[in-house]
């Protein structure tokens, strides 16, 4: 824990936020007294991360529209990204696991790492305020920051899937949301990507238009159709 805090930059206060955020649900399940699982505070951690990256890019990208806008955003938020930034700090080997989730490969799980970065970043708020968490936030994501400030063509997943799958056949994919939680200043969005009645990839967001957008992604990363 305190070697996480160090790669930070970040001390708690409450340390009992740290343990929660680092908390897989498959422990709680399975251990009575493991405490509260990290599901909320991700929720959190979500809409304190979109605000911080829309403020930055907001400011950092003065000549570019709301779709291009968005389409940075959609990628830096993407499920791929936050893994790869939780790799980074090592989230992996702090995560507090079940033993069925640790054994089938539990830490690598792109989709643990990036929940339990979320959760990190709600667990930063609570703890110290949005400034703490900007400057957390900043520094997490600072490489893939780089690479999407510096124009690096990471934008438009669903139209670089289409792409992909229109040169195997004119068939388009149809995305469609399957799950949508929250209220409705903080909503949570599932959609699912489909093509020739095969489900590709499932992506999250705070809208919808961004839960396809990761299920775009995930899918290119997958090639579930190869």
């Amino acid at each position: 824990m305190d070697a996480l805090e160090e790669r930070l930059g970040y001390q708690f206060e409450k340390k009992p936020l740290l343990r929660q955020a680092l908390t897989h649900p498959s422990l709680s399940a399975e251990k009575k007294g493991a405490g509260a699982d990290n599901q909320r505070l991700e929720f959190l951690g979500d809409a304190v991360l979109q605000l911080v990256l829309t403020e930055y890019l907001y400011g950092e990208l003065p000549e570019d529209g709301e779709g291009r806008l968005t389409q940075t955003r959609a990628t830096l938020v993407s499920r791929k990204a936050l893994a790869e930034c939780a790799q980074r700090l090592e989230l992996g080997g702090v995560l507090r696991l079940g033993r069925g989730e640790d054994a089938n490969g539990g830490r690598e799980r792109e989709s643990n790492l990036a929940d339990a970065i979320e959760a990190l970043i709600g667990a930063v708020y609570l703890d110290g305020g949005l400034e703490a968490a900007r400057k957390v936030v900043l520094l997490a994501v600072a490489p893939v920051l780089v690479d999407a400030i510096e124009g690096e063509d990471t934008s438009n997943p669903k139209g670089r899937l289409q792409e992909e799958l229109q040169a195997i056949t004119r068939e388009s994919p149809v995305y469609r949301i399957v799950s949508e939680e929250g209220p409705d200043h903080l909503k949570r969005f599932a959609a699912e990507v489909v093509w020739r009645g095969r489900a590709l990839a499932i992506g999250y967001g705070s809208s919808k238009k961004i839960a396809e957008a990761d299920a775009a992604e995930q899918a290119l990363a997958s090639r579930g159709w190869e």
